[in-house]
This record gives structure tokens, sequence and C-alpha cells, in this order.
């Protein structure tokens, strides 16, 4: 039996008036990729920022259920928001780069983290910048400011920033959605490579993309779960009509 890493309990999260996440009940299976469809606004990016409590960042937020990491509730007043942060970490659409160094950039996680050995955090560096597959292009100007780089290296270096401090889960919200063929490319070989190593949740507007990489995926609509299945039954037998619909490009919000 595969192991439950995220569990959500009739969730509801609340911004003011607006009810984002409706009473959603879902599981996250343990190192695999679970990708999140679903129009536009209906939730996607939201479910991903309560996972580490960044909605929490918003003054009017609120929740009600439970998320569960580890069978451990993260909503709970008790929670340790850096470590849960550090635990699972977060890449956006557009890469968020400070105005640094590539090599200060990755080791800033660790230096937050209060690591001061020099060896250890070159290491550290080295080894996430390779397995983000961006070192070679960036071995020879890790002390150039990362902002000198492309949208894709960007993206790649934040991927690796993420892994510095070994999440246990990295959500990617459109980790392509800015990026030509190839970038995109190399992105997806990238999280296809953590398959079996992290927990990925992601969210994906391209289906293509979502049928290849991810083991389940997840069809949410004004912030309710419509289907939830393994990637290869959710395309082939959806069970529900607007899955179907969503997947023929009928569905019409």
């Amino acid at each position: 039996m595969r192991e439950i890493k995220i569990s959500f309990e009739a969730l509801n999260v609340r911004f003011s008036n607006t009810h984002v996440i409706k009473d959603l009940t879902l599981d996250i299976i343990d190192k695999r990729i679970t990708c999140l469809i679903g129009p536009s606004g209906c939730g996607k990016t939201t479910l991903l920022k309560t996972v580490n409590r960044l909605n929490d960042l918003a003054p009017d937020v609120y929740y009600t259920g439970n998320v569960l990491i580890d069978g451990i509730n993260v909503l709970s007043t008790e929670i340790d928001l850096t470590n849960l942060r550090r635990k699972a970490a977060i890449v956006f659409q557009r890469p968020a780069m400070f105005a640094r160094s590539v090599f200060e950039n990755v080791a800033f996680p660790l230096r937050i983290a209060g690591v001061k050995d020099k060896p250890v955090i070159e290491e550290k560096v080295v080894e996430t910048l390779k397995t983000a597959f961006v070192w070679e292009e960036v071995k020879d100007r890790l002390n150039e400011s990362a902002m000198n780089f492309s949208i894709g290296q960007q993206q790649r270096i934040a991927i690796a920033r993420a892994l510095i401090s070994e999440p246990d889960i990295l959500m990617l919200d459109e980790p392509t959605g800015s990026l030509d063929p190839v970038s995109t490319k190399k992105i997806e070989d990238l999280i296809y490579g953590l398959r079996r190593k992290v927990t990925v949740l992601m969210v994906s507007h391209n289906l293509t993309q979502v049928a290849g990489l991810s083991d389940y995926t997840v069809l949410l609509n004004d912030g309710l779960l419509v289907e939830a299945d393994q990637t290869i039954k959710f395309f082939t037998k959806p069970q529900k009509k607007m899955t179907e619909e969503y997947l023929t490009g009928r569905y019409r919000t």
C-alpha cells in the first residue's frame, strides 16, 4: 500500500468574503508526482500555498478543516512555519531571483538555517545545481548575478534553491508556464528525475505535460474537487462529465 504524504480533510480556505477552497478532502501519495489542473482561479495555487502556510501572509485568510503532513496538522498554531516551509518548498511560475550571485541564491536557505561551514555549503550548492540540470550552464559563472541568466535557467536555479534544504515536498506552480519549448523540456526532465525522491505537487495547464509526467491527476473547479485518480485512468476513463469536457476542450466556465 502506498504511503500518504499529505491529507486534506474537509479543508476550507477563505479570504475575507471569498471562499476559495470548499470542503476539499484529498490524499497525496508520497514520492509521486501529483498534478493539479482546472480553470484559472479554481483554487490550485491557493491549495499549494495552504500546504506550507504561505497564505498566512495575507491578513484576512481563514481556514477550517485539516492539512496533515505525515499525520501532523500543519494548520495548528503550534507549527514552526520556518521548518514547515523548508520541508514543503514551493517554486512559482516566475522565478524569484535575489539580486545576488548564482551561488548565493542557491546557498541562501543554508545560510538562513545557520550553516556556516564553507566546504559544506559549496558541496551542497554544486550538488543541487547538478540535480537541477543547470550546473553545466552556470559552473563558470557562479559569482555572476542570477538575474543575468535566461528565465529557463533562473527557473532551474530556483528549483536548486528549493532542493538545497532537502524538502520532503516540492510544490511547483506552473513551472514551465513562461518558458520556451527547449527550457520546458529541461524542467520536465528534472521533475521526472525527482519522481521517486520527493513528493511533487504541481500545477499545470498543459494537459500533454500532465499526462506525460504525473502519476496522479486532480481536477478542481470553483474550489471544489471534481475528480482525482491515477493519471492513466483519469485521462482514459474519466468518471465525471466535467472531467471529460475539460480534457477534450469542451468545458466552458
